[in-house]
Protein backbone atom coordinates (compact mmCIF):
# COMPACT_ATOMS: atom_id res chain seq x y z
CA UNK A 1 0.00 0.00 0.00
CA UNK A 2 1.11 3.42 -0.32
CA UNK A 3 1.64 5.94 2.13
CA UNK A 4 -1.29 7.55 1.97
CA UNK A 5 -2.96 4.78 2.48
CA UNK A 6 -1.41 3.91 5.49
CA UNK A 7 -1.33 7.35 6.79
CA UNK A 8 -5.22 6.88 6.64
CA UNK A 9 -5.55 3.49 7.91
CA UNK A 10 -4.11 4.80 11.27
CA UNK A 11 -4.47 8.07 11.58
CA UNK A 12 -0.52 8.80 11.18
CA UNK A 13 0.67 11.79 9.27
CA UNK A 14 2.72 10.43 6.26
CA UNK A 15 5.70 12.88 7.93
CA UNK A 16 5.28 10.64 11.00
CA UNK A 17 5.46 7.97 8.80
CA UNK A 18 8.88 8.63 6.92
CA UNK A 19 10.21 8.96 10.57
CA UNK A 20 9.27 5.78 11.42
CA UNK A 21 11.35 4.76 8.45
CA UNK A 22 14.24 7.02 8.97
CA UNK A 23 14.49 5.58 12.34
CA UNK A 24 14.08 1.96 11.31
CA UNK A 25 11.00 1.13 13.20
CA UNK A 26 9.14 0.58 10.02
CA UNK A 27 10.68 -0.86 6.83
CA UNK A 28 8.78 -0.23 2.84
CA UNK A 29 9.10 -1.33 -0.47
CA UNK A 30 10.10 1.09 -3.09
CA UNK A 31 7.80 0.82 -6.47
CA UNK A 32 9.89 1.23 -9.99
CA UNK A 33 8.88 4.71 -9.84
CA UNK A 34 10.77 5.40 -6.48
CA UNK A 35 7.59 5.28 -3.95
CA UNK A 36 6.98 3.82 -1.01
CA UNK A 37 5.14 0.60 -0.72
CA UNK A 38 3.89 -0.85 2.46
CA UNK A 39 3.09 -4.87 3.42
CA UNK A 40 -0.76 -5.06 5.24
CA UNK A 41 1.63 -5.79 8.54
CA UNK A 42 2.67 -2.18 8.52
CA UNK A 43 -0.83 -1.20 9.78
CA UNK A 44 -0.04 -2.95 13.03
CA UNK A 45 3.18 -2.44 13.00
CA UNK A 46 2.37 1.60 12.94
CA UNK A 47 -0.41 1.19 15.34
CA UNK A 48 2.29 -1.12 18.09
CA UNK A 49 5.03 1.85 17.37
CA UNK A 50 1.87 4.73 18.35
CA UNK A 51 1.34 2.97 21.52
CA UNK A 52 4.86 2.56 22.49
CA UNK A 53 5.21 6.30 21.90
CA UNK A 54 2.18 6.73 24.33
CA UNK A 55 3.67 5.03 26.97
CA UNK A 56 6.54 7.55 26.77
CA UNK A 57 9.25 5.65 24.79
CA UNK A 58 11.63 7.36 22.36
CA UNK A 59 11.95 6.50 19.07
CA UNK A 60 15.57 4.94 19.49
CA UNK A 61 14.30 3.24 22.33
CA UNK A 62 11.81 1.61 20.50
CA UNK A 63 13.71 0.70 17.31
CA UNK A 64 15.67 -1.37 19.70
CA UNK A 65 12.53 -3.02 21.10
CA UNK A 66 10.81 -3.68 17.69
CA UNK A 67 13.24 -6.35 16.64
CA UNK A 68 12.46 -8.02 20.27
CA UNK A 69 9.03 -8.74 19.27
CA UNK A 70 7.17 -10.72 17.50
CA UNK A 71 5.23 -9.56 14.48
CA UNK A 72 1.75 -10.24 13.66
CA UNK A 73 3.15 -12.40 10.54
CA UNK A 74 4.63 -14.77 12.88
CA UNK A 75 8.57 -13.92 12.04
CA UNK A 76 10.74 -14.87 14.78
CA UNK A 77 11.64 -12.39 16.93
CA UNK A 78 15.37 -11.56 17.99
CA UNK A 79 16.67 -11.91 21.57
CA UNK A 80 16.97 -9.04 23.73
CA UNK A 81 20.32 -7.92 25.23
CA UNK A 82 20.82 -7.79 29.19
CA UNK A 83 21.34 -3.87 28.14
CA UNK A 84 18.15 -3.59 26.37
CA UNK A 85 16.13 -5.48 29.25
CA UNK A 86 17.18 -3.67 31.92
CA UNK A 87 16.44 -0.53 29.67
CA UNK A 88 12.68 -1.79 29.48
CA UNK A 89 12.64 -2.61 33.54
CA UNK A 90 13.40 0.91 33.57
CA UNK A 91 10.87 2.36 31.73
CA UNK A 92 8.56 0.22 33.38
CA UNK A 93 9.25 1.82 36.89
CA UNK A 94 8.81 4.91 35.32
CA UNK A 95 5.66 3.72 33.80
CA UNK A 96 4.56 2.37 37.35
CA UNK A 97 5.34 5.81 39.16
CA UNK A 98 3.58 7.76 36.06
CA UNK A 99 0.57 5.41 37.00
CA UNK A 100 1.04 5.99 41.09
CA UNK A 101 1.01 9.77 40.73
CA UNK A 102 -2.15 9.78 38.71
CA UNK A 103 -3.76 7.58 40.84
CA UNK A 104 -2.74 9.91 43.73
CA UNK A 105 -3.99 13.22 41.76
CA UNK A 106 -7.29 11.65 41.21
CA UNK A 107 -7.86 10.27 44.68
CA UNK A 108 -7.29 14.85 45.03
CA UNK A 109 -9.98 15.69 42.60
CA UNK A 110 -12.23 12.66 43.93
CA UNK A 111 -11.93 14.54 47.08
CA UNK A 112 -12.25 18.40 45.48
CA UNK A 113 -15.05 16.83 43.59
CA UNK A 114 -16.98 15.73 47.40
CA UNK A 115 -16.40 18.88 48.61
CA UNK A 116 -17.40 20.71 46.05
CA UNK A 117 -20.85 18.77 45.97
CA UNK A 118 -21.00 19.12 49.67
Amino acid sequence: MKIGELSRRTSVSERSLRYYEQKHMLASDRTPGGHRDYAEAAVDRVILIQQLLAAGLSGDKIASVLPCMRDHDGGPAETATPWLVEQLKGERARIDHSIKDLHYTREILDEVIATAEG
